[in-house]
């Protein structure tokens, strides 16, 4: 008998590859050849990544599933094929993504993951770096090393190293120990005047990535409401009260925004900017809370040393919520 359908149940799941039980079946799929085709194909990205639910809360915490399928064989009378099947596979699942220059379902970094080779924090503060641990077997913070373990479980598939206040660089080594992966550039800027705001955002490997704003920053808010056209006579006395007017608002409201530049940054960090700009979880450090912000730029020149010599981008947000809190 030749094949003809192939059915897919959808396991996704945390903890460690393989401890799915039954109540971790999420969808059970069904497709079959068409004419001359050969292969069946599945896109469940879309389906799993409902159960990719990102938070922060300055916390960096591992964000990740397992997903596990199991594809049934059928022939045309929808009987079981005996012989290589079922076929089980197990993949380890982030809200990451591919370019389009990267190719059909790429398979993103296994070590470093941040795409720029430079960071930039404030003098005397310390920073976070994202790993995939099970890619990594140590690193190097300026002279100190540190081995990495994988213990299976997606709570540590993706660690956030600590970096020292003004230390300076960062070397990533592969499972092996000897394989430089990648060397990352700490610059520690001193910002007298301004007051620097870290905004972590969710970059292209489905880390939390931050990116500091060193220079000016400029606040305004827009208001929105209604009004509406009341009488204000007194029928008894027809008179009127000139202190009540006769338009009326009602559900006012206003959404903050925020704008902030980079300070001179190199053109390793276009990267950086440019995945901020895609990124749809995005949070600013303001004050003593993590805020949800989304960016209002929508257009971006990325500038380079040859044409622009020194870089400084200004980006605008607006705060993911309503000023009068209206929360229901």
């Amino acid at each position: 008998m030749a094949l003809k359908t192939v059915q897919l149940q959808v396991y996704v799941y945390e903890g460690t590859s393989g401890s799915y039980t039954s109540s971790d079946l999420k969808y059970t799929l069904q497709n079959s050849l068409i004419g001359e085709d050969t292969n069946v194909v599945f896109e469940i990205s879309e389906l799993v990544r409902d159960y990719l639910t990102l938070t922060f809360n300055n916390d960096y915490v591992s964000k990740c599933v397992w997903v596990t399928t199991i594809a049934t064989l059928l022939d045309e009378n929808n009987n079981v094929f005996t012989y290589g099947s079922p076929i089980t596979n197990t993949y380890l699942a982030v809200e990451g993504y591919g370019f389009f220059e990267d190719g059909a379902s790429p398979e993103l970094s296994r070590n470093a993951l941040m795409t720029a080779n430079t960071i930039y924090l404030p003098e005397g503060t310390a920073g976070k770096f994202p790993i995939f641990a099970e890619g990594v077997g140590k690193y190097i913070i300026d002279s100190t090393t540190t081995q990495v373990t994988d213990s299976g479980n997606t709570n540590q598939k993706i660690q956030y190293i600590t970096i020292p206040a003004d230390s300076s660089s960062i070397k990533v080594y592969d499972t092996d120990d000897t394989t430089l992966r990648k060397t990352i550039t700490v610059n520690n800027i001193c910002e007298p005047k301004f007051t620097p705001y870290k905004v972590t955002f969710t970059n292209k490997y489905g880390a939390f990535q931050d990116l500091y704003f060193f220079k000016k920053t400029t606040e305004s808010f827009n208001v929105t409401d209604e009004t509406f056209k009341r009488n204000t006579i007194d029928n008894s006395t027809a008179t009127y009260n000139k202190y009540a007017g006769q338009q009326e608002r009602y559900n006012s409201n206003a959404t903050k925004s925020i704008s902030l530049n980079t300070g001179f940054i190199n053109e390793d960090s276009n990267s950086s900017i440019e995945e901020l700009f895609l990124s749809e979880n995005v949070w600013i450090r303001y004050g003593s809370d993590t805020l949800p912000i989304i960016p209002k730029s929508k257009s971006l020149t990325l500038k380079t040393s040859l044409n622009d010599k020194l870089a400084n981008y200004t980006v605008d947000f607006e705060f993911a919520f309503n000023k009068i809190n209206n929360v229901r």
